[in-house]
Formats: structure tokens, sequence, C-alpha cells
């Protein structure tokens, strides 16, 4: 993590071809290309919040809420909340058009320090132990079938969750064209699947199977209701939207996204939010709530009930939705370390792509490898609890940001422009959530900060520290220069400005690979 020469090299100098296919707004140049459309876009946004959750374990919500109806409300009122907050991002997203989501936009708004720490905490524990926990769940579903009366081996579920990674990261690094078609089909996939579930329970109704959804049996509570349990609720529901910001760290890969961006926002929320309030509506057409909570995969227990024989539909279609999943953060997670990487705030390799296929190559291994490691540790799930909370703090901090831009630079673009009512709107449930979070889980919430704030030594040392010694940098240069010869990659053209002092520095640097070549021509210049 330095900010040493970051330096840039040829297409010619890394051993690339003369024509390389280039990016629309790049000149010839190798850069990044926009190949997401709004349906693509869409598909990252859908693959990414529906998960495993909705078929596994969407009793968190309920087993809070302490009824039926106020569940459903919860789900309700946080797809609302989630819906403010996509607004929100979706005006950052078109005024700060860069890749990297709530880090670039944290970074710019509140400055490096800021910015680093929700880098650092996103690479050294969050996007790997997801991405770890849900490859996990898709080998457990792979396996099941073939070990019915017990758990399937350990070993064997690291392996195949292993396998999934290299797999898809192996797409991600061919092509991005690929990669989004993968998500696109999985996407449909997961959601034809929750259509299934719903036309179900819909059936269930016109039979008159809907006893807990009449007022009177719906709002009936199994256990006293709790404010603490309901915050409790809302907390679980807030985390079951999770990846609904993920579009916008590739804001740079979009096409047109002054249009796409908010659109496919718009679109997908209250699609994600139907599907979430239906599948549950449809579930307890056929558990009561105490069947709910003693399932452990409830779309599993679903699909006994009232499929029949075709009742291996429900774990097939959960390893898909995961196998979506992994592809889709593999996908977003890269972006987020490349964009660090081009400002400076991880090792600038990161920030390269390869010369044909415009695919940050680096950044993806990078992503596969920390998820590898995270495989090999039965710690995941603890620092999964201890970091969610940090997550869930640097929402309310980057719509924050929005406020603060609007202040300091109220003459600024901006080609969307909503109303402050509802940053302020977001930020009061955020307020109230995280203030829950300290008070019912506080050493959990400690132990999470701490975490975080490791990452300030490691800032100060790696990225505000510039007089570094020569040997040092020798070092890196070195270690850049062979991972460029490994992986064939350049910097790409910048499509846009670069801010602040650190893209200045990457325009104008050149790389050790061209030093060593004798190459004078400028980065990926084709």
């Amino acid at each position: 993590m330095t900010e040493g020469p970051r330096q840039r090299v040829s297409a010619s100098g890394s051993g690339g071809d003369a024509a390389i296919k280039s990016g629309k707004d790049s000149g010839g140049a190798v850069a990044l290309k926009k190949e997401i459309g709004l349906v693509s876009a869409c598909g990252i946004i859908v693959g990414n919040i529906i998960g495993s959750g909705i078929f596994v374990s969407p009793k968190g919500v309920l087993e809070n809420a302490s009824s039926v109806g106020l569940a459903l409300i919860v789900w309700i009122i946080t797809g609302i909340i989630t819906a403010i907050g996509a607004l929100c991002y979706a005006e950052l997203g078109v005024t700060i058009p860069k890749s990297g989501g709530d880090y670039s936009y944290v970074k710019d708004i509140f400055g490096g320090l800021a910015g680093f720490l929700r880098l650092w905490i996103a690479v050294l524990v969050i996007y790997p132990t997801n991405q770890a926990v849900i490859a996990l769940t898709f080998s457990n579903y792979v396996l099941q079938p073939l070990f019915p009366t017990c758990f399937p081996p350990e070993n064997g579920l690291r392996l195949l969750a292993a396998i999934c990674l290299l797999l898809l990261t192996w797409v991600n690094c061919s092509s991005v064209r690929w990669a989004t078609r993968v998500q696109d089909i999985f996407t449909a996939g997961k959601l034809l699947a929750l259509a299934l579930i719903i036309i179900m329970g819909i059936v269930q109704i016109c039979k008159g199977e809907y006893y807990w959804l009449e007022p009177a049996n719906a709002f009936e509570p199994f256990q006293e209701y709790n404010v603490g349990l309901i915050a409790l609720a809302f907390l679980q529901g807030s985390f079951a939207y999770g990846g609904w910001n993920f579009l916008n760290y590739v804001t740079e890969e979009l096409v047109d996204p002054y249009v796409n961006l908010p659109r496919a926002i718009f679109i997908s929320i209250p699609l994600v939010t139907f599907v979430y309030v239906f599948a549950n509506i449809a579930y307890v057409t056929a558990m009561s709530p105490a069947e709910l909570l003693a399932s452990n995969a409830v779309a599993v227990t679903f699909g006994q009930k009232l499929l029949g024989v075709m009742a291996w539909i429900m774990p097939i279609s959960v390893a898909l939705s995961t196998f979506g999943g992994v592809n889709g953060s593999l996908f977003t997670s890269s972006r987020l370390f490349f964009a660090g990487a081009r400002e400076g705030h991880l090792p600038s390799l990161l920030a390269m792509i390869h010369v044909k296929r415009c695919t940050p190559i680096p950044a993806l291994l990078f992503t596969c490898l920390s998820t590898l490691l995270m495989l090999c540790t039965s710690d995941m799930y603890t620092l999964i609890n201890y970091v969610g909370f940090i997550n869930y703090l640097f929402y309310g901090v980057t719509v924050a940001g929005q406020i603060v831009l609007r202040i300091k630079q109220p003459d600024m673009h901006r080609p969307i422009k909503i109303s402050l009512i509802w940053p302020v709107i977001y930020l009061l449930f955020w307020a109230f959530l995280l203030i829950f979070s300290l008070y019912s889980e506080p050493v959990v919430c400690g132990i999470g900060l701490a975490i975080m704030l490791t990452g300030v030594p490691v800032y100060f040392l790696g990225v505000y520290w510039d007089n570094k010694p020569q040997c040092f940098d020798a070092f890196v240069d070195k270690m850049t220069y062979l991972g460029q010869k490994f992986c064939l990659v350049v910097y790409p053209a910048e499509g846009g400005d670069s801010s602040g002092e650190e893209g200045e520095e990457m325009k104008e640097a050149r790389s050790p690979l061209s030093k060593e070549d004798g190459d004078t021509q400028k980065s990926a210049d084709c």
C-alpha cells in the first residue's frame, strides 16, 4: 500500500499487440469498456441483493418482529428506506461519476483517510468473508443431495467453494461481457424461482390458505412485543437488502451512466422489495410461524410441502442463486479495489487492466486470493458480525456526505438533484439503528471499530508517507514490473477528470517496465 512511484506501462512495453480493442472514450487506448447496459445493471443490483437469505433464512425478521403482520411491515419499510438510500447514491453516482462507490464518494468529500478506512475494512474483512460464506452456501446445497443423512464433509465444502471462486474469477478475467451474461442468467434464474414461490403462494390463497394473513391472526404475537426486538428486526431487514449500492462500484463501465445508473436503481429496488414481501407472504400460506422459525432452509421446506416430486427445484434454486451472488460480488469488489489502487491507496498493480481483454485482472486475482484465504479460517462468521456494523456505518457517512457536498459546492453540476428531505429521512433511520446496535452489542461494535482503526497507521505509513527509502521504492517497482509481465496489464487511459494529486501523479508517471524496456511511449498507447 504505497504511494511510491505509481507508474505506467505502454501496451508495447508489456508485450501487447499494437491493435487493441479499446473502450469508447479512450481514443484508441486501453480502457475499461462501457459494456454494462440497463439489463445487466439491474442484474448486478438484484443479483447482489438477493442471495441465499430469502431462500434459506428469512426468519430473522419474523423472529424479532414477533408477528407475521409486523414482519411484513418491516420488510416494506426497510425496502422504502433502502430505496431512499439508493436515491441518494444515484445523485452521488452521477455527480462524482467514478467507479468505487461509497469509497470514492467518502474520499472525495471527507478526505483520503476516511476513504482509506472504508477501503481498508472492505479489503481486510467485508468482501473476502462475504464471498467465502456465499461460496460455502453454494457448495453446501450442491453436495447436500449426496449426503442425505448427514452433513457434507467440511473439506469437501471448502474445496467446491474454492473451485466455484476460481471458475468465476477466470470468467471475470476473460471478459466483462461474459461476467455480465453470467450475472444476467443467474439473476433471471433466482427471480424465476422466487416467482414460482410467489405463484404457489397465490394458489394457496385462492384455496383459502391465508389464516396467518387475516389481520386478527397476522398481528397475533407469538411472543411479547419488545421495542428492542423490533429494532433488531429492522436491522435484520436492512442487512437483507445489502448490495443495493453495488452498481455504483462500476459506474465507469456503465453505458450512459447518467441515465442507466438511476434508472437501474429505480427498477431494481422496488422489484426486490416486491419479491421479498410476496415471498414471505407465500411462505406463511404453507407454514405457520412456528414451522417457519424451526426450518433451517425455508424455501426447501416450502417446496417439500407444496411441490411434491418437484421439491428438488428449491435446493437447486438456492445453489444457482448463490453461484450468481459470488459472481456479482467478485465483479463489483474487484472494481472497488481497482478504484482504491488508482487513487494510490492500494498497490498500483491493482489499478491495471489487461491489454486485450480490458479487465482488471490483478484486482480480480487479489479478490479471489483474499477470499480463498478466508476459506481456510473458521472465524469468518465471527468477523462478519464484527464488521457488519462498520459497513452500515459507512452507508450513513456517505449519505451525510451528500448533504456536506451540497453545502460546500452548491453550484456543482448535478444531473440528478433530489430533495434534501430524503437524505435526512435516511439518516434519521440510520442513526436509530446505529444507536440501537451500539446499545445492544457494544462489544461487537467496539471490536468492529477497532478492526477499522487498524487502518490508520497503515494509511500514514503506506499512503501519507512520501519519502520512503529508495530500496523500498525499487522493490515495489520490481514487483509491479513482474506483475505486469505476468498478467499482461497496463494502466488504463483516463476516461474522465482525475481528482487529487494522486490521480495527476498517476497520469504523468512512467512504469518500471517502460524504463527497463526503454519504452518512452505514453501509458497504454496502442
